[in-house]
């Protein structure tokens, strides 16, 4: 049997001879574990905390938060189908329901909504939004509140009230005027008028007789209202074509709406509306003047060959790992300063940009990325700075294919969005990167669906961008008059696009094959049968030939997929070089990435000239006494660079190194305040001669000894302004080392994704969940015994303690179980199923059903038991 099958036999109609359920509870209690564990999987929030029984697990489902939160998981087609069970019936047949979305010729007219319409109920019986056999289809209360037309929130079918609704403040002299210009003969009472009324606007045969009387202008009117929205205003003196309508009901007086309601002025007198009856016949039945029964098609845009876009992705790896590097030696030794109200200035995030040679947007992304990934936070100092976390050390020394990794992970269950960098929250305040208020919990669905819609193509297709917002707003409708682009999921959806790409996730717009492995998917390499083209349309065959999860992957299935992925990608990335191409103008070129030692090094002798496919790097005399002074001598930097270097060692830059390590440590700088002291005495006086001293206040003490008013620092950046090379000492005498000193934070978390609801229950969850439930109910539905003590009205067995104490008793020696009520320790009232087992001591230790295990009860706090009838367990 089908799932729809099964869900339309859910509850037998009157023929089935079962009875119907007369409660969405009733409904529930016939259900099978598989199909409860499905309602409580798609809405968690019905076991948070896990109910006592089903009663309370369907007064939980008719809750407005908990049904606002399952139509907003609907997508369009069953959200439209039911929208029209609201207009309908209650309850409606399946024949009226396929009428109000077909039209009134059915499948003849609309094939695929007749096709479609059976796994949409479905859908909206297993959300436990729908109950009820075919001949008597029930929309959940609440959700018939939430759809159904009102002046207030208008319905997206376009529809108005019904007769009845509409004409419900009428005087009753008006209905029967009414009735006579419509051809009907008057009655004794409003309730007779208005059912003929409502008869006549129902009937299709007499509505069209009507309608064919009707002047051209009155049908233009009734035209323009027909299809929504069904209000409009008339003057106190209406011209003849609406006085016709007026007269005949077509247009009835609508005192609950008017222009000015939204700006809180009284309702105007002159708003009328078109009845639901009335728009149903003109429209041939149809509750939406356009249904969509199957998802649109994600349209192909471009299509290349899988290597192409696997190398063209594996550079964009290449490359977001050369930015996250760079970002965080940028921030080695201590990053920008922390806001007060939290988060990176613009200022910061601007000099971040140009470091890195992006858009402030961009530079966001890689910021907010680091901070996901756990390899950036704040110091928690008194001046509190941004810096690098012992993560980052620990994130280095991983192969590139799993520092990629890492990054993508977070980047995929993150929910932190640097998209709304820039922008303004509820409370008018700006969002910064690192700051608060970046949380959308929706982010790692929006993510995760745009990677599976594009794993829906074959390999190297990239598809439009428009088809994919397209399908993902059908698959979660908008709600309200919010225009497509300002809704959050078509904006996440647009940064999950550009992300993919710099992350390397895609390549020129088409998932990679270590993209798809993140996902949980196979490449798979099997070219198209047919070509597709930019604009192209993939049959719907085609876009299922391989379908990715619809649900992200777990835990354990992430890893194995981030697994799986770093080995697709490996490959791919460029080895790293243990060379460089020095050249006579001072510069060395990187062709390629280099082993960390040597770029290390470089980094320290040289400065980074230009970025690209090759590093360009610049010898010059700072850089090698920045090497110097970290404790390099002149041979051990001639030798490094002869192991490094692919060609011969520049005789410019071999005498550059010389020099600078000649004139190098010459000079001692050390503290006095500070003092200079040099075994050369004409040196000194040069020094003091200079008028560019002046500033650091310089006195002779011995003919190699100056003293200085200035900090050492101080001293030392000046005399190198002043072109020579001095060396920092220590007290002892000793020429100081200097290294850049690498700050760290101390250990730190990355921050906790937002969740979206209730997280979905585990396989254990559920069954124990199921377990409870089930037992719950079988103690507040299983048939008693009588007790013969009088009724008190409570919902709790009522007996002696006496009778209490006598009925355990004979229950231990039986074996049978018993119905009790129970008041624990906090006044809590329950209602359980116990198998008595030992009862002593003023105890009764029994099985307990509910909670499927052994228990012991206070017999004090028993208010009094029941035998079950007869086989009840």
């Amino acid at each position: 049997m089908t799932p729809e099958e099964r869900s339309r036999k859910e509850s037998p109609g009157a023929g089935s001879g079962a009875a119907a359920p007369r409660s969405l509870a009733e409904s529930l209690r016939a259900r099978d574990d598989v199909s409860l564990s499905a309602l409580l999987r798609a809405r968690p929030d019905l076991i948070t905390p896990v109910p006592t029984d089903l009663t309370q697990l369907a007064t939980r489902a008719a809750t407005r938060a908990s049904v606002v939160r399952a139509l907003e998981r609907l997508d369009r087609f069953a959200l439209q189908t039911a929208e029209a069970l609201a207009v309908a019936g209650d309850p409606a047949t399946y024949d009226e329901l396929l009428g109000l979305m077909a039209g009134d010729d059915g499948p003849q007219a609309d094939p695929l909504v007749a096709e479609a319409l059976p796994r949409s109920l479905t859908t909206l019986r297993d959300q436990a939004l729908v109950w009820g056999a075919d001949d008597r289809l029930r929309l959940v209360r609440t959700a018939r509140e939430l759809l159904a037309p009102s002046p207030q929130h208008p319905s997206p079918t376009g529809l108005g009230p019904t007769v009845a609704e509409a004409a419900g403040g009428m005087s009753p002299g008006r209905i029967q005027e009414i009735l006579a210009a419509a051809g009907l003969p008057t009655t004794h009472d409003a309730v007779s008028a208005m059912t003929a009324l409502s008869e006549l606007f129902g009937d299709r045969t007499r509505m069209a007789a009507l309608l064919e009387k009707a002047p051209a202008e009155s049908l233009e009117v009734l035209s323009r209202l027909v299809w929504g929205p069904p209000y409009g205003q008339v003057t106190p003196n209406p011209a003849p074509r609406l006085r016709w309508l007026l007269d005949r009901g077509l247009l009835l007086p609508s005192p609950k709406l008017s222009a000015g309601l939204d700006q809180g002025r009284p309702p105007s007198p002159g708003t009328v509306v078109l009845p639901r009856e009335a728009a149903l016949h003109l429209r041939s039945g149809r509750a939406h003047h356009h249904t969509e029964p199957l998802p649109p098609v994600v349209e192909a845009a471009a299509t290349h060959s899988a290597q192409m876009v696997d190398a063209t992705a594996a550079g964009q790896a290449y490359t977001a790992l050369a930015t996250v590097e760079e970002l965080l030696k940028d921030w080695d030794e201590g990053g920008p300063s922390v806001l007060r109200a939290g988060g990176l200035s613009v200022r910061d995030l601007k000099r971040t940009a140009v470091a890195l040679d992006v858009s402030e947007p961009v530079a966001a992304f890689w910021v907010e990325l680091c901070y996901a990934a756990g390899l950036l936070a704040s110091d928690g100092e008194a001046d509190e700075r941004y810096a690098a976390t012992p993560a980052y050390d620990e994130w280095t020394e991983l192969p590139p294919a799993g520092r990629w990794t890492r990054l993508t992970t977070a980047w995929l269950t993150a929910t932190r969005t640097a998209g709304l960098v820039g922008g303004r929250d509820a409370k008018d305040r700006a969002l910064s990167a690192l700051g608060p208020g970046l949380d959308r919990s929706a982010a790692p669905e929006v993510r995760h669906r745009v990677l599976t819609l594009l794993a829906t193509l074959p390999e190297g297709v990239s598809a439009t961008q428009e088809s994919v917002l397209a399908r993902l707003r059908w698959e979660r409708p908008l709600r309200g008059d919010r225009p497509a682009a300002d809704d959050l999921r078509t904006r996440l959806a647009q940064w999950t696009l550009s992300e993919a790409e710099l992350l390397g996730v895609t390549g020129r717009g088409a998932l990679s094959a270590h993209g798809r492995a993140l996902l949980g998917e196979r490449p798979d390499r099997t070219p198209p049968s047919e070509p597709t083209g930019p604009g192209d349309k993939l049959p719907v065959h085609r876009q299922h030939h391989r379908p990715a999860p619809h649900e992200p992957l777990t835990a354990a299935e992430r890893t194995a997929a981030a697994a799986r992925a770093a080995r697709l990608l490996a490959p791919l990335l460029p080895e790293p070089l243990d060379h460089v191409l020095l050249q006579a103008d001072l510069t060395a070129v990187a062709p390629g990435p280099l082993q960390r030692p040597l770029a290390d090094m470089l980094d320290v002798l040289a400065d980074v000239e230009s970025k690209g496919g090759a590093t360009v790097y610049r010898f010059t005399p700072a850089s090698v006494r920045r090497a110097l002074d970290a404790g390099r001598t002149a041979s051990d930097l001639h030798a490094f660079l002869a192991a490094h270097a692919r060609t011969p060692v520049p005789q410019p830059l071999a005498y550059l190194i010389d020099d600078v390590a000649r004139r190098h440590g010459h000079l001692r700088v050390g503290a006095a305040s500070a003092y200079l002291r040099c075994d050369d005495d004409a040196l000194l006086s040069e020094i003091l001669a200079d008028r560019r001293s002046a500033g650091l206040r310089l006195r002779r003490l011995a003919p190699t000894v100056l003293a200085a008013q200035s900090d050492p620092a101080v001293l030392l950046e000046g005399l190198r302004a002043m072109g020579f090379a001095p060396a920092a000492e220590s007290a002892e005498g000793d020429v100081l080392i200097t290294r850049a000193h690498a700050h760290r934070t101390p250990h730190r978390t990355p921050p906790e994704p937002v969740p979206d609801g209730p997280p979905a229950p585990d396989a254990t969850l559920l069954t124990a969940a199921l377990r409870a439930v089930r037992a719950g109910d079988l103690a507040s539905t299983a048939p008693r015994k009588s007790t013969g003590a009088p009724a008190t009205g409570g919902d709790l067995p009522r007996t002696t303690s006496a009778e209490t104490l006598a009925t355990m008793q004979a229950a231990v020696l039986t074996g049978e179980s018993v119905w009790i009520g129970y008041v624990n320790a906090e006044g809590t009232a329950s209602q359980r199923v116990i198998a008595p087992i030992r009862v002593e001591g003023g105890f009764v230790t029994a099985y307990d059903h509910t909670a499927d295990e052994v228990r012991t009860y206070p017999l004090h706090r028993v208010t009094g038991v029941a035998e079950l009838a007869d086989d009840q367990l």
